[in-house]
């Protein structure tokens, strides 16, 4: 199975930066895209950001140009800066890696189990 920990949420002043950490574990033949996703109170589960294993780069509109994803392959892992955070960013964020256990297997998405962000005003 895999694993996936995150790491890095909390509480934060509107303006404020956080960093967002996540590491895949297990037993992992390859990972494709990792990402990020939020869920705020009432509201449905949206992506945030997406990287392939070769580095291209999708954002939600609501982020970009404060929010950068980056990923390190040869760790399984994933980050998330996300700088001048304002209220409505505040949510639960979970990480997500979509890959395949061994060469046989289908690939799946796998899910953290959320780190949560709250930025006051």
């Amino acid at each position: 199975q895999v694993q996936l920990v995150e790491s890095g949420g909390g509480l934060v002043q509107a303006g404020g930066s956080l960093r967002l950490s996540c590491a895949a574990s297990g037993s992992i033949f390859r990972i494709n895209t990792m990402g990020w996703y939020r869920q705020a109170p009432g509201k449905q589960r949206e992506v945030v950001a997406i990287i392939s294993n070769s580095g291209t780069i999708n954002y939600a509109d609501s982020v970009k140009g404060r929010f950068t994803i980056s990923r390190d392959n040869a760790k399984n892992a994933v980050y998330l800066q996300m700088n001048n955070l304002n209220p409505e960013d505040t949510a639960v964020y979970y990480c997500t890696a979509e890959g395949k256990l061994t060469m046989f297997t289908p690939t799946k998405l796998y899910w953290g189990q959320g780190t949560q962000v709250t930025v006051s005003s």
